[in-house]
């Protein structure tokens, strides 16, 4: 069962470890060893904000880092609990999943407390670090298989109050485009544990591809302190995108099957229209060129729903059935908070 020499309710900074008993070959006796960061300042929320859970996705784990080396209790209200890279094992290997069990941190919650190494970190998660959080941070990108236009992200939780409050806090991102989105990809994810535990959830998107743009690295890090000034852990004035002369975020949503688009065969794809751009339901979107014929026709990938293209696949080799392309719908504050 993981454990921690960290004291979570004691006033001041600490710097530790989240350590989880893992035995391999050469080690009979070993512990995963996770760097957590604890500032707890005055009276205030509590924030948890996490890095790497998916080891190849680095915007979130360098802002988080950065942050927790910055932070003193003076500049906390509350207490901000940060987690630079929560599949640390996947971290060190720049991996989507761990390699010690191949498991998808995103998709190991409510987890076990035996069981193997990601099942025990999300175990510790669920039971732990979430009931003692008002506020769950959760840095994605799309690693090495997607690109997405930088966004802020969230769920459209059957709770009004909650999801009003998620809304403010994704808002508060700054970002050009915020996403509403689904999930087709399985159950277990960090975000719905946290928000069936009744948590303020707010989770990115912030570009992808093994390169990090210093563009993206600003976004991630501005981005991050902003929404912790917002929600009133973080001692500071929050930033509007009225206020830096820019318009107004983008609001799309991606709450339909159809809208993502899954490649039909294998081969090499590419991609026809830049992120971000407007497409229309019947638009080439790209095409997966077969690589043993290339006497064939490409497949077409079509866009079955209108709006932007938010998120394409990043590597050109790829399988039938991957993700290659995401298209999001504009949608008001209004209808989100009332859909």
């Amino acid at each position: 069962m993981l454990f921690t020499r960290i004291d979570f309710e004691r006033p001041g900074k600490q710097q530790g470890f989240l350590q989880v008993p893992y035995s391999h070959n050469l080690g009979g006796w070993a512990n995963v060893m996770i760097p957590c960061t604890v500032v707890k300042g005055g009276e205030g929320p509590t924030a948890l904000v996490l890095g790497g859970n998916h080891g190849d996705e680095y915007q979130g784990q360098v802002a988080a880092m950065k942050l927790a080396r910055e932070l003193t209790p003076e500049m906390v209200a509350g207490r901000i609990i940060l987690i630079p890279s929560l599949n640390f094992p996947a971290a060190k290997a720049a991996t989507r999943l761990s390699p010690l069990d191949g498991m998808n941190m995103n998709r190991a919650f409510p987890g076990q407390p035996e069981g193997p190494v990601t099942s025990q970190i999300a175990h510790f998660l669920t039971n732990t670090l979430f009931p003692m959080s008002d506020v769950i941070i959760d840095i994605h990108s799309g690693g090495r298989s997607m690109d997405f236009v930088p966004c802020s992200h969230m769920h459209l939780v059957p709770d009004k109050p909650q999801r009003e409050r998620m809304l403010k806090a994704m808002l508060a991102w700054g970002t050009d485009f915020c996403f509403l989105y689904a999930d087709i990809a399985g159950s277990g994810l960090l975000p719905v544990e946290a928000e069936n535990q009744g948590k303020t959830v707010v989770t990115t998107e912030l570009g992808g591809g093994e390169g990090v743009p210093a563009s993206v690295h600003r976004i991630a890090q501005s981005g991050l302190k902003n929404v912790l000034i917002h929600v009133g852990v973080l001692k500071g004035t929050e930033t509007t995108r009225e206020g830096q002369g820019k318009s107004a975020s983008v609001l799309v949503q991606a709450l339909h099957r159809d809208d993502y688009l899954l490649a039909p065969e294998s081969g090499i794809f590419e991609i026809a229209f830049d992120l971000g751009a407007e497409v229309k339901p019947g638009d080439t979107v790209g095409y997966i060129h077969d690589l043993e014929r290339p006497d064939r026709t490409p497949e077409p990938i079509v866009a079955k729903t209108a709006g932007y293209l938010v998120c394409c696949r990043v590597p050109c080799l790829t399988n039938q059935g991957d993700c290659v392309a995401v298209i999001a719908a504009p949608m008001s504050v209004d209808e989100a908070l009332q859909a």
